[in-house]
């Protein structure tokens, strides 16, 4: 017998008895295999796999795919198993491997696991990370994924997740679904739109950060995102509020322009009867709920903020506002002695209208009187410090309507 073919048997023997130790062994024995297997074979080429298994790599795949299957609901040593998965179907030219995990329904079983409440959340972020890695192989497999009702699975983990770690798997698993997927990428669209009102604030800036990204991807903007648009400006976490902002500056190269003009400017009239539909799934049980008018308010300030952004982005957008009586809005906003922030946002966005439009300034010189105006003009930050009870009802009650621009339509 030559060297080379007792290498090959000593092997192949080698390989017999940890199938036969696995076949036989108990989860101890089991979870011991697994942890050597990672430590050893992590980074392998395909190619380097069958050496190490004597062309039999297949056969421990299938053992692993097999075991993950009985024992996701038990939390059996998942993270393990779906590691030693993911060293198989990230192996350069291990494309059969991937193969083999879809033909046993694999992507049906890693599914499964983000939707277990019983779950650890480092063992969901592992099944998103394998996801990834199938939807790395090629389009025809994120349509498997999304055909597998994977695009509502992954929305809902994000959604309820309590760990950052596993948020972030998801943004990034719902992005990759949406690039180069053209058959349900506008499904993924509506998925994070669906995402907006949900209760975890990680899971509003992620949903909205991503939208920014698939939006240009799906061309056309669908108007239902505007309603949970706005109302992530009634958040208390700003960086939720700047995701926001910033998906508002994107959104106004598109038809749904005037409308979110037109809700601004109504949105800086609080009342404290709108509320934000939110979808029983996304509902967190341990979120602590704000009580009116306080949600009512921030918007109030932050939708002044933000149409202050528009207005120095571009002349047209402050012309189009100023149309939709948005001078008349902020003053009311500036008289809102209920909520500083409200006063200090409409101060300092219709400051800049003043300055930019001398029209503007003359209505409001003339709608304020010429003490307040001076102090208004000279620090809008902290007027709302020095303003008394008459002049905030100067404002709320002020009857500023720009001549010679026409009013928005209702």
């Amino acid at each position: 017998m030559t060297s080379g073919n007792a290498k090959t048997d000593a092997a192949i023997n080698r390989v017999f008895a940890l199938l036969q130790e696995w076949d036989k062994g108990n989860k101890t024995t089991r979870g011991r295999i697994l942890e050597e297997f990672i430590a050893n074979n992590t980074g392998k080429t395909a190619p380097e796999l069958e050496l190490e298994f004597a062309q039999a790599a297949s056969l421990f795949l299938t053992r692993l795919t097999a075991w993950i299957r009985l024992t996701y609901m038990l939390g059996t040593c998942v993270n393990q198993q779906l590691q030693a998965i993911q060293i198989f179907l990230s192996a350069p030219s291990g494309h059969k491997y991937l193969g083999e995990f879809l033909e046993v329904g694999g992507v049906l079983t890693v599914l499964e696991i983000l939707g277990l409440k019983q779950a650890k959340e480092a063992d969901k972020a592992e099944a998103l990370k394998l996801l990834q890695t199938v939807c790395n192989a090629g389009r025809k497999y994120k349509e498997l994924i999304c055909e597998s009702y994977g695009i509502r699975a992954v929305a809902e983990c994000l959604a309820r997740s309590k760990s950052e770690e596993t948020q972030e798997q998801c943004r990034q698993l719902l992005q990759m679904l949406a690039q180069g997927n053209p058959k349900y990428e506008m499904q993924v669209y509506k998925g994070l739109i669906a995402l907006l009102p949900a209760s975890s604030p990680k899971a509003q800036q992620m949903a909205a950060q991503t939208l920014r990204i698939v939006q240009p991807i799906v061309a056309e903007a669908n108007p239902n995102v505007v309603e949970p648009l706005l109302g992530l400006l009634r958040t208390l976490h700003l960086e939720v509020q700047y995701e926001a902002i910033e998906l508002i500056k994107d959104l106004m190269s598109y038809e749904v322009q005037k409308l979110i003009l037109k809700r601004l400017v109504e949105l800086l009239k609080a009342t404290l009867d709108e509320t934000v539909r939110r979808p029983q799934i996304l509902e967190d049980t341990d979120v602590e709920k704000m009580s009116a008018p306080l949600p009512v308010f921030v918007q109030q300030a932050a939708a002044a903020k933000t149409i202050g952004v528009l207005c120095r982005e571009s002349n047209e957008t402050a012309d189009k506002l100023i149309q939709m009586r948005v001078v008349h809005n902020l003053m009311v906003a500036m008289g809102n002695s209920a909520h500083a922030d409200s006063q200090r946002q409409g101060s300092v966005t219709l400051e800049y209208l003043c300055r930019t439009f001398p029209i503007v300034n003359e209505t409001c010189r003339e709608a304020m009187g010429e003490n307040l105006y001076i102090t208004f003009m000279s620090n809008p930050d902290s007027l709302y410090s020095e303003m008394d009870a008459i002049q905030c009802d100067v404002l709320r009650s002020n009857k500023v309507n720009i001549p010679g621009l026409a009013e928005a339509a209702d």
